[in-house]
């Protein structure tokens, strides 16, 4: 590994050393400054760009202040998608390697390993705690959150804004749904089948997305199974700096996941956050051959089904529903696994005409939630909302539930993932 890899590698123990991580800033800046392509994406870049030209010096960008860096590591929010258009990244093979955010995890984790959490951060990391709760008493819960009074509370403990719309908990997990289902008998199976990783989102607050997988899965020969052991992915710990609690969940997962990939089968993960962190970050922050072999095998649920199209057509004898134009969104993490439109192809197939949409929704988990971002938010996700209201298509679709969420805040419009809409058109949704 180079000694640039090292400076994102969380297992180094240069990778802890806030010094040495100010050195890398000021690195990362001075390129970033230089080519400023990713000036469009975030007020991170957008700020930094600021105080180095009222510095005078995009050379020597060493007179920034540590506010001012505290300010550019504070309003990233993770989209990822400065990497996927960056011409410096460390598999580029040129003599500038930098990856901005990895680089901000990195600033995040030395923060969190020193106390320096942001308030309300470890409280809504807990998500499988959140959601065992909240299932349990979904009626109580999805009507609290609607009182103004309560919501000031929890904007004062969580620092979630009591003006944003937040998603609902539904009264049957998907797991509990699964094992009671009756499976339908295969004939003929296609392959090994697949696993899935259900995703908090699925798990408490939509199931009707994971019934979707499984039925479409199903209907195109594909055997589903749920294994023992799964938790929520890590990323709001990620994000809150807590590499220690990150790690606990991703060896959890990783052992619930790893003996259904030597099985045979693949992951599917229908929320694209969650599909990109067992892709790309496990293997880095364990570092072991069963994360990697996780990782080899995680698949978007839309870019399996595409996968499997290719080989063998998937069924396209429609008797449900169908649409004739359909608005999606490319959400971010969705676009920085760098699969192509799977989504939108897998929609065309029912006959829509898909017209997608690539802008940001500048939530990512709960930045965009967040009561000092709001506005902030609200303005970066502005083109997106303007051009799903311009569209004004029969439907609009989305495979980031979150994003969905902000979508429905926003616009009045009620996203819904891209494998409902096959389901819809099989005539399998349920209700």
């Amino acid at each position: 590994m180079s000694a640039t890899a090292n400076l994102y590698d969380p297992l180094s123990t240069s990778y802890w050393d806030s010094d040495d991580a100010r050195v890398e800033r000021d690195r990362t800046f001075t390129v970033c400054s230089n080519c400023r392509v990713c000036v469009r994406f975030c007020p991170s870049f957008k700020d930094l760009f600021a105080f180095i030209d009222e510095g005078g010096d995009a050379d020597e960008v060493g007179f920034l202040s540590d506010a001012q860096h505290q300010q550019v590591v504070d309003e990233c929010f993770q989209c990822k998608l400065c990497y996927v258009v960056c011409p410096y990244t460390p598999d580029q093979g040129q003599e500038w390697k930098i990856d901005f955010p990895r680089l901000i995890l990195r600033s995040l984790a030395i923060q969190g390993k020193k106390g320096q959490i942001q308030k309300g951060a470890r409280l809504l990391a807990r998500t499988d705690l959140q959601g065992k709760v909240a299932t349990s008493m979904s009626g109580i819960i999805n009507r609290t959150n609607k009182v103004k009074f309560i919501r000031k509370a929890m904007e004062r403990t969580t620092g979630i804004s009591r003006e944003r719309l937040v998603p609902t908990f539904a009264k049957v997990r998907f797991s509990k749904w699964f094992r009671r289902r009756t499976k339908p008998e295969m004939a003929t199976p296609r392959g090994s089948g697949v696993a899935l990783f259900t995703t908090c989102l699925v798990e408490y607050q939509d199931p009707e997305i994971g019934k979707a997988v499984v039925n479409v899965c199903e209907r195109n020969g594909i055997t589903c199974d749920l294994p023992d052991g799964e938790v929520c992915c890590g990323m709001p710990w990620l994000d809150a700096g807590d590499v220690k609690k990150f790690r606990e969940h991703a060896e959890k997962n990783v052992a619930a996941l790893v003996e259904s990939v030597r099985d045979g089968k693949d992951i599917v993960v229908a929320q694209p956050t969650c599909a990109y962190v067992l892709k790309n970050e496990y293997a880095d922050f364990l570092g072991t051959d069963d994360a990697r072999l996780v990782a080899e095998h995680t698949f978007d649920i839309s870019e399996y089904l595409m996968a499997r199209h290719r080989e063998v057509p998937l069924d396209t004898n429609f008797s449900g529903p169908t649409y004739e134009t359909i608005t999606w969104q490319a959400a971010c993490h969705y676009r920085a696994q760098q699969i192509g439109p799977k989504s939108r192809d897998l929609m065309a197939l029912t006959g829509a005409k898909v017209t997608m949409v690539e802008r940001c929704s500048a939530i990512d988990g709960t930045w965009g939630l967040r009561a000092e971002n709001v506005a902030m938010a609200r303005k970066i996700a502005r083109p997106l909302m303007e051009a799903i209201t311009k569209a004004d298509t029969d439907l609009v679709a989305g495979d980031c539930q979150l994003s969905n969420t902000a979508i429905r805040e926003e616009t009045g419009k009620r996203p819904v993932h891209p494998i409902q809409v096959l389901a819809r058109a099989y005539d399998l949704e349920e209700g």
